[in-house]
């Protein structure tokens, strides 16, 4: 079974702008000299520095409390995140309206030909956090697993009902993500293997959403993150070799389930000193402890193994990943 998870509050549907403050400044060593009319004159107000991340809505929760830490401790910083799916974080970093892009898929490379050709940029990506792309049911469906063909067969619509892969008699509700998004692009790929959706599958604005459903829905299927899993049941997913493997931070880690991911962070060129200050402590203890607490899991090898547990070895690379490329040094 796989462990409680933090209990997500639904997410609006499209676009919502977070924004978050910090205050607090930088104290000067002395204290002003007073004017001629003997009064102090006031302090200049501290530089404010300034953040943009435009989200995956599969990662916005994650993005938002790693704002909130990162604010807390260094005071000055404003961070703003927005959601809107993969695809918009990445069309913001193409067009310089964000410093970084949060994406649950990785840029394709005419992404990265077009960030060549209009910002003479080479695109750097972050790891920080790794995904399970689980399945999700009606917690009263009674079936329990599906290989990754009966899965690409129900959302091509070549099986329609529940029967037909071990279940009762009851037609299957298809919930998909708008194209925009990372998991929707992630999904097509690793399971329709680039075949089309359905055409009776209905899109829905973010991964809560598409929870919300499944769980008001007996008939309903559903897929995204991991963290999200209110009201619904993941089911096992089998791979080739027909072992249907539970989607657990072990099996996420050692990339036996078969739709593991990592979560990842895109800047354009060398990022600015406070974008690489930030890269640097996503990656860290605090922040991967965040990942943790909102349902992901932390990159392999940053925390402590819990008491008890052998440590785990390195991952095979994830499914969707290409190589990780540190973060440039700032400017």
């Amino acid at each position: 079974m796989l462990s409680s998870r933090l209990n997500v509050r639904l997410l609006p549907s499209v676009f919502a702008l977070f924004t978050m403050a910090c205050s607090g400044g930088h104290r000067n060593d002395q204290a002003p000299a007073p004017s001629a009319s003997g009064e102090s004159p006031s302090a200049p107000a501290a530089p404010s520095r300034m953040l943009t991340l435009k989200d995956s809505d599969t990662m916005v929760i994650l993005a938002q409390r790693f704002a909130e830490a990162y604010m807390r401790t260094h005071p000055g910083t404003t961070i703003q995140v927005s959601g809107g799916g993969s695809g918009v974080g990445i069309a913001a970093l193409l067009n310089g309206t964000t410093d970084i892009a949060n994406s649950s898929r990785p840029m394709k490379d005419e992404e990265k030909a077009r960030l060549r050709e209009t910002r003479h940029q080479e695109v750097a990506e972050t790891r920080v956090a790794l995904d399970a792309l689980a399945v999700y049911v009606h917690s009263a469906n009674p079936v329990q697993q599906l290989t990754l063909e009966q899965l690409s067969q129900i959302y091509t619509g070549r099986v329609s009902n529940w029967r037909d892969v071990g279940g009762p008699d009851m037609p299957i509700v298809l919930y998909s993500r708008e194209n925009n998004s990372g998991t929707y692009a992630f999904f097509k790929e690793h399971v329709l293997r680039t075949a089309d959706f359905a055409a009776n599958a209905q899109t829905l604005p973010g991964t809560a959403a598409v929870i919300n459903a499944v769980s008001r829905d007996r008939g309903g299927i559903g897929y995204g993150g991991i963290a999200y899993g209110e009201g619904i049941r993941h089911v096992k997913l089998a791979g080739a070799d027909g072992q249907a493997i539970e989607p657990s931070l072990e099996n996420a880690t050692s990339g036996r389930y078969p739709l593991s991911r990592f979560l990842l962070m895109y800047t354009a060129g060398n990022p600015s000193a406070l974008a690489a200050d930030f890269l640097r402590w996503v990656g860290g203890v605090d922040a991967q402890r965040l990942v943790e607490v909102v349902g992901y899991y932390p990159l392999p090898g940053v925390l402590p193994p819990s008491a008890g547990t052998t440590p785990t070895p390195p991952p095979a690379v994830a499914p969707s990943a290409a190589p990780a490329a540190p973060a440039a040094p700032p400017q």
